[in-house]
């Protein structure tokens, strides 16, 4: 399982026989909005915008008219060569005049995709969850304190009668810790709750 993402869009040209190719790439946490980048970065003057998607397990590519293999399946390849997940590779191709081959051609998509790649910005994939966290109103000043330092972002907060219900996403690392830090600040007043585990 692959363990970084790109930190940042990124982008190499390359001319083989006079064609131009140029590569983008950016980090996706859906199909759809890597589809809907897909959509929107194309250059629809271009002969072929080719392009795959890699997302854990699932994955896509599409040849945009290009003989079949010879695009998408090489542009994927790259993403997987360079040990990436959650990220999306635009190829836009404008046409020289001389035909390339399927080799060329996969030599071309799978190695602007690669180079685009290997030069990326990167970051380490972070596996998120979610948790409930309740406690007496007394607290709240306490909780509100402890969440930045733990990567805790509050998806949600809510008030009744037993007191502050917050629900967070946080780095699952720090769950334990963050757990643990409550127990003690409130002598167990306070309780955190894992919900789901999110693979980044």
């Amino acid at each position: 399982m692959a363990s970084e993402t790109l930190a940042a869009p990124a982008q190499h040209a390359l001319e083989a026989k006079k064609s131009r190719f140029l590569a983008y790439a950016r980090p996706v946490d859906s199909p759809a909005e890597a589809l809907a980048w897909f959509a929107e970065a194309g250059d629809p003057q271009a002969t072929h915008n080719c392009w795959a998607w890699r997302i854990g397990g699932d994955y896509r590519f599409n040849d945009d008219g290009e003989p079949g293999g010879s695009a998408g399946r090489p542009i994927l390849a790259a993403i997987d060569g360079q040990g990436l997940d959650r990220v999306a590779v635009l190829v836009v191709r404008w046409y020289g005049g001389t035909n390339l081959g399927v080799g060329g051609l996969v030599r071309a998509y799978g190695g602007v995709a690669a180079e685009c790649l290997r030069t990326a910005p990167r970051r380490p994939l972070i596996a998120w969850c979610e948790a409930r966290l309740h406690c007496d109103f007394a607290l709240s000043g306490t909780v509100h304190a402890l969440l930045e330092p733990h990567g805790a972002q509050k998806l949600d907060e809510a008030f009744d009668e037993h007191g502050l219900h917050l629900h967070l996403r946080l780095p699952a690392s720090s769950y334990e810790a963050l757990a643990a830090r409550l127990r003690d600040l409130s002598r167990g007043a306070a309780r955190l709750e894992r919900l789901d585990l999110d693979p980044g």
